[in-house]
């Protein structure tokens, strides 16, 4: 299928992503009507691609160290938690031997094999569980299983909840949930939306926190945040400290790129309380946050007029939609980003289709509602061709 490309003032979409070609055409200005009686159909422009960096000694040791920190803990981990459980029994062993504390796999890695979350019940079926374990849901029967032999480099603790002195676990405003079910409607003409991006997990992944330079970037990472900060109104938002906020960005960003960027904002932008910033606890992006900051209200283009960024024109790019609990349906969770080489590579560009499709969008809020953001396994990047039609 041939690039195909819609533009407004200063923005140019690109409808279907060829690679090295996701970066937005400098020059803008307004769709053209077509023509009554076309005699040829146009040829989509030819977008050269863009020169890639030469690595220098030392990011490709950096790049060495975290490839190899992220095969270490990968191996250190699959041996610490053993195999995993049979499909279908959500990280128990046996369902029938109520004697055995249910069979809970406590070494099971990603909260025992439960999905936290999911609605209602931390994922469990309330029926199932009294069906299987006659309704006897004694705490002493969920006793930790010994750990197995093996080293004792497992994965971190999971994160627990922030305290009240930080907002504790917020929710969605009754005024939030009625703006979002009203019917998606589509624009005549693409507008720019605020795009806030996450990092770790998103863009790149970290094997070892305490050292921000040394990180695995996902695949078209470069490409894809060169394409959202010309077409979009960008702001990052990383739950990591600011000071390695800070060095990420540097790497993915040039000066001139940063200076585009709404705001860039890290672990002290939460509320968090002294005690839970210092504590592995659970973050929430909440988009009220961002909205009423006084910087980012300014940043509107018709903030003059009195428009503001809200849930019809905001939408949050992250890994964990836990952290979008607050405004559900203003987030665009993707598979989170460990480093492995057997993950999908054309996670971003279907990103870029999907933010694409928003800019059409009179209420983000509702259109993701109606139409949430999921990988196909089976994407690829169409191929660019020569004159002579040949890859």
């Amino acid at each position: 299928m041939p690039l195909q490309s819609i533009q407004i003032p200063g923005l140019t979409l690109l409808n279907n992503l060829a690679p090295h070609a996701i970066a937005a055409t400098p020059d803008g200005g307004l769709v053209s009507a077509p023509a009554k009686n076309p005699q040829t159909k146009a040829k989509a422009p030819y977008v050269p691609p863009r020169k890639a960096k030469k690595e220098n000694k030392k990011a490709k040791a950096r790049r060495a160290q975290a490839e190899a920190e992220a095969a270490a803990n990968r191996t250190a981990n699959a041996q610490a938690c053993g195999p995993a459980p049979a499909p279908g029994q959500f990280g128990f062993n046996d369902f029938n031997n109520l004697n055995n504390n249910f069979g809970l796999n406590f070494n099971y890695p990603i909260n025992f094999g439960l999905n936290l979350n999911a609605p209602n019940n931390l994922g469990f079926d309330m029926n199932l569980l009294h069906n299987n374990f006659m309704n006897n849901l004694n705490p002493s029967n969920f006793a930790a299983a010994p750990p197995p032999n093996g080293p004792k480099n497992i994965p971190r603790d999971e994160r627990v909840a922030p305290s009240a002195a930080s907002g504790g676990i917020p929710e969605p405003t009754p005024l939030y949930i009625k703006t979002s079910l009203s019917q998606p409607l589509t624009l005549r003409q693409p507008r720019r939306i605020l795009v806030i991006m996450d990092l770790n997990g998103t863009l790149l992944y970290r094997p070892n926190k305490r050292n921000p330079f040394n990180f695995i970037q996902r695949p078209h990472a470069r490409q894809f945040l060169d394409y959202c900060v010309d077409t979009f109104h960008v702001a990052i938002w990383s739950s990591a400290r600011p000071e390695n906020v800070d060095k990420m960005v540097s790497q993915l960003l040039s000066p001139e790129q940063r200076a585009k960027c709404v705001v860039i904002w890290g672990r002290d932008r939460f509320g968090l309380s002294p005690a839970d910033y210092s504590s592995r606890v659970q973050c929430y992006k909440r988009l009220s946050s961002i909205w009423n900051d006084p910087h980012v209200t300014a940043s509107h283009p018709d903030a003059a007029r009195g428009q503001r960024w809200d849930q019809t024109n905001t939408v949050l790019v992250d890994d964990s939609a836990e952290k979008g609990r607050s405004e559900p349906y203003n987030i665009l969770q993707l598979p989170e980003f460990e480093g492995l080489a057997n993950e999908p590579p054309d996670v971003l560009p279907q990103v870029h289709d999907y933010l694409n499709t928003l800019c059409y969008q009179a209420n983000i809020s509702s259109y993701i509602r109606h139409h949430p953001f999921g990988i196909d396994a089976n994407y690829r990047l169409p191929q660019l061709h020569d004159d002579n039609g040949m890859a």
